[in-house]
């Protein structure tokens, strides 16, 4: 019996009686890896540290936590690879029906009665060790993006969560890093997907050669990425991230012999301690950041500039015309009475066609104050242009 890693199965036996554990181990040793536990207490402990354990068999009448409390804890759990572990009940004289569908109700997989054969045991552990083998390459698979081998969306989410649970746990820091390249879609869009995906990989490798075995990196988008870093510290993670942009910019694509500028923006959130920030949440108090950064131009933001207001955007410098002289006073007379005020019309719509026909007649007085409405509307399109686009287009304003 051979695990994911190549090694046997590992089955953990919960029983009070010292006697029982022995012949368990006895029974399964030759084809798995047993450990056992006294009571539920000492075998939610090692469920907890140990990720490698695929089956559990435990008793149910035992001192401090019992077997139905113990298949609660399980299948509550944070984790979900913990939740769907396979539990064998052990059931002996005292159990009646009535025992049995309890632990069905709490979660229970299958059952045995004591006294039992080895073929009943050996049969029962290598049915549900098989069985969650293949359920985790099954979902290992479906998990990782096809083109780069990271962990796809689905995949980090899972393991976020079980990240979270275990620093929350722990007391430890976690910290969760976004990084999106700027205008992926208008680049796959002009330069092809060849290169595109040539940029995704060369991605990948930069954030594979730069994270820790414990760490998790993923394509979470076509051109966004994800990185979950258990005790992570955030001053140093920015400062990798800050390396890894500086390395695309040193490093750009190639298109019909000239390089591409690309841009990557990145966010850092730490450490993820707060009880009421589960995966989603975090992931979209990271993109909130995201935004920040792609919007304002900054390479990098951080956890403690997360609250800062995003600049305004800076307005275009707009000539203003000299101010008329006043004129001359009128001859006193009596006033009239005033009239009643009418409400003011609301402004209609500023014609940005109109505003450009102003300005090709050369009636540019009467189009200066209509300039930032039509600004307004232009900045979505703006945004849409590449850096050099953007370039060009100033440099034809300022003409």
């Amino acid at each position: 019996m051979t695990g994911e890693s190549g090694a046997r199965a590992r089955v953990l036996v919960v029983d009070d009686s010292k006697l029982m554990r022995k012949a368990a181990h006895k029974m399964l040793g030759e084809e798995f890896d047993v450990v056992t536990g006294d009571d539920g207490v000492d075998a939610w402990a090692q469920i907890q540290h140990d990720p490698g354990i695929q089956v559990v068999f435990t008793d149910l009448n035992m001192p401090r936590m019992d077997g139905y409390e113990l298949l609660r804890t399980i299948r509550g759990a944070e984790d979900p690879g913990v939740q769907g572990l396979p539990v064998i009940v052990v059931t002996g004289a005292e159990n009646d029906e009535a025992a049995r569908m309890k632990a069905l109700d709490q979660g229970a997989t299958d059952f045995i009665t004591k006294p039992f054969t080895t073929s009943d045991l050996v049969a029962r552990a290598r049915a549900h060790a098989n069985y969650q083998r293949v359920t985790r390459q099954l979902q290992s698979q479906v998990a990782v993006d096809a083109l780069t081998g990271l962990a796809n969306k689905a995949g980090f989410m899972e393991r976020l969560q079980q990240d979270i649970a275990y620093a929350r746990r722990h007391q430890q820091p976690l910290c969760l890093v976004r990084l999106e390249v700027e205008d992926f879609r208008r680049f796959f869009l002009y330069y092809g997907r060849d290169l595109a995906e040539a940029l995704v990989l060369q991605l990948a490798r930069q954030l594979r050669t730069r994270i820790r075995k414990e760490d998790t990196a993923a394509r979470i988008g076509l051109g966004g990425f994800a990185l979950s870093l258990p005790g992570g510290q955030e001053a140093g993670i920015v400062a990798m991230v800050e390396r890894l942009q500086a390395e695309v910019l040193a490093n750009p694509p190639v298109f019909e012999g000239e390089p591409v500028a690309v841009k990557l923006h990145a966010a850092v959130l730490s450490p993820l301690m707060d009880s009421a920030l589960g995966p989603q949440e975090a992931m979209d108090a990271c993109q909130a950041r995201l935004d920040v950064a792609r919007e304002s131009g900054l390479g990098v933001v951080p956890t403690q500039e997360a609250a800062a207001p995003a600049p305004a955007p800076v307005a275009m410098p707009v000539p203003v015309p000299e101010p008329a002289p006043p004129p001359p006073p009128e001859p006193a007379v009596a006033a009239a009475p005033a009239p009643a005020a009418s409400p003011a019309p609301a402004a209609a719509p500023v014609s940005v066609d109109a505003v450009l026909e102003l300005l090709r007649e050369g009636r540019a007085q009467e189009a200066l104050p209509k300039l930032p409405a039509v600004i307004g509307r232009l900045l979505p399109l703006l945004r849409l242009l590449g850096p050099n686009q953007r370039a060009q287009l100033i440099q034809f304003l300022q003409k």
